[in-house]
C-alpha cells in the first residue's frame, strides 16, 4: 500500500501529505505480461456481488480505501475534522480528461471492473483475496474517475469500452494488463485484441 505521510495536528482543516498513484508497468513489460495472460470463457455471474469484494474497507491509518485514494490521487486536498474525508481539493479523471472539484462527485474506479474479474476467475478466490483486490493500494488498479466516466464503463472490459480521451490509452492497457496478471485472471479472445490495441497507442 502507497504510504501516506501522518496528517497535521493543528486544530481545524489542514492539507493532508500525498503520494503518487502507483505507477504502470512500461509497455514492454505490459505486452511481456499480456501475452502470457490465458484466454478463456468468461464464468457465470452467479453468486455475483460487490460486497463480495468488501469494497471501501478500513485500511491500517484508520481511513477507508476511498478516502486514502481520493487523499493519495487529488491535488490541494484539504482533509475534514475526522482526518479521512477530504473536505475539499480537486481530482483529475483521466478517462474523460476533465478535473473534478466537488468531492462527491470524485469516483474511484476499478481499472479491473469487479464484475470483469468475478466472470475471469475471482468467482474462485477466497474472501480474503477478493477483499485484496477491491481495495489494492499497491497495484494500478484504483484510479480518480468522474461519475459521468465511471458509469459509462461500467463493467466493460477494453473490447467493449476505452477511456474517450484516447491519449491515455497506453497507460489505462498498461494498468489493465498488470491488474490481470498481478491476480492471475484469465482474458476473453476479444479483450485479449483490444488490451494489444491499447498498447498499440504506447
Amino acid at each position: 500500500m502507497a504510504t501516506l505521510i501522518g496528517i497535521a495536528t493543528l486544530a481545524g482543516p489542514s492539507t493532508r501529505a500525498l503520494a503518487d498513484p502507483p505507477p504502470p508497468p512500461s509497455e514492454s513489460v505490459a505486452r511481456t505480461e499480456l501475452a502470457s495472460l490465458t484466454v478463456g470463457t468468461p464464468h457465470s455471474m452467479d453468486g455475483y456481488s460487490r460486497d463480495a469484494f468488501d469494497v471501501w474497507a478500513g485500511q491500517p491509518d484508520g481511513c477507508t480505501t476511498r478516502q486514502d485514494v481520493l487523499a493519495r490521487d487529488g491535488d490541494d486536498v484539504v482533509e475534514g475534522s475526522d482526518g479521512c474525508q477530504p473536505a475539499s481539493g480537486s481530482w483529475y479523471s483521466a478517462y474523460d480528461d476533465t478535473t473534478v472539484t466537488v468531492v462527491a462527485q470524485a469516483t474511484i474506479d476499478h481499472v479491473v471492473p469487479l464484475a470483469d474479474a468475478w466472470r475471469t476467475g475471482a468467482d474462485t478466490w477466497t474472501a480474503a483475496r477478493r477483499k485484496a483486490f477491491g481495495n489494492d493500494l499497491t497495484d494500478s488498479q484504483l484510479v480518480i474517475a468522474s461519475s459521468s466516466s465511471n458509469s459509462s464503463k461500467s463493467d466493460q472490459d477494453p473490447s467493449e469500452w476505452k477511456p474517450p480521451n484516447t491519449a491515455y490509452w497506453c497507460t489505462y492497457g498498461e494498468q489493465y494488463v498488470s491488474v490481470k496478471y498481478t491476480f492471475d485472471l484469465f482474458v476473453t479472445s476479444a479483450e485479449k485484441a483490444a488490451l494489444g490495441d491499447l498498447l498499440d497507442a504506447c
